[in-house]
């Protein structure tokens, strides 16, 4: 097979804080996330769609989050080890498609930010890399504002 597709999801809840890491870039907020590492989950999702084109299993297996050298940890880190896995295994990424959901903080003017950031991590024109937001119309803990989810696919492609 030349090309592989993998999806991940992440949620976290909301905490005390004034700002969420989505996508690397530091999104003022009138809450934080509750989470061991740095709680992105943009990345988080994106790094389980990367694991999973790999069939790695999910990124808890490769950061526990019992492990207390991942306490508060930068996620692009994560994001690179994976990119780094995927090469490692003779593949490249072709393309990442991330969509946000929650009610706030507002994404879109944080969108090309996370775009940039993601990209020069991966190796990947900006192009190769999309981030949209969505709300669950106050339905569900995204819409009652509790926290804050992310879902993410990817291609990898012989290299």
């Amino acid at each position: 097979m030349n090309m592989r597709i993998g999806q991940g999801v992440d949620v976290h809840a909301f905490g005390d804080g004034d700002h969420v890491m989505l996508g690397g870039v530091r999104v003022p907020h009138d809450r934080g996330i509750v989470a061991h590492s740095d709680g992105d989950v943009v990345i988080h999702a994106l790094c389980d769609a990367m694991l999973g084109a790999l069939a790695l299993g999910d990124i808890g297996q490769h950061f526990p989050p019992g492990d207390p050298q991942w306490k508060g940890a930068d996620s692009r880190a994560f994001l690179r080890h994976c990119q780094s896995l995927i090469a490692e295994r003779g593949w490249l990424l072709g393309n990442a498609d991330i969509t946000v959901i929650c009610e706030r903080p507002k994404v879109g003017p944080h969108a090309a930010a996370m775009r940039h950031l993601l990209a020069g991590d991966l190796g990947l024109a900006e192009d190769a890399v999309s981030i949209k937001a969505t709300t669950t119309e106050k339905l569900g803990f995204t819409g009652r504002g509790e926290g804050i989810a992310a879902m993410a696919v990817c291609l990898l492609v012989r290299a």
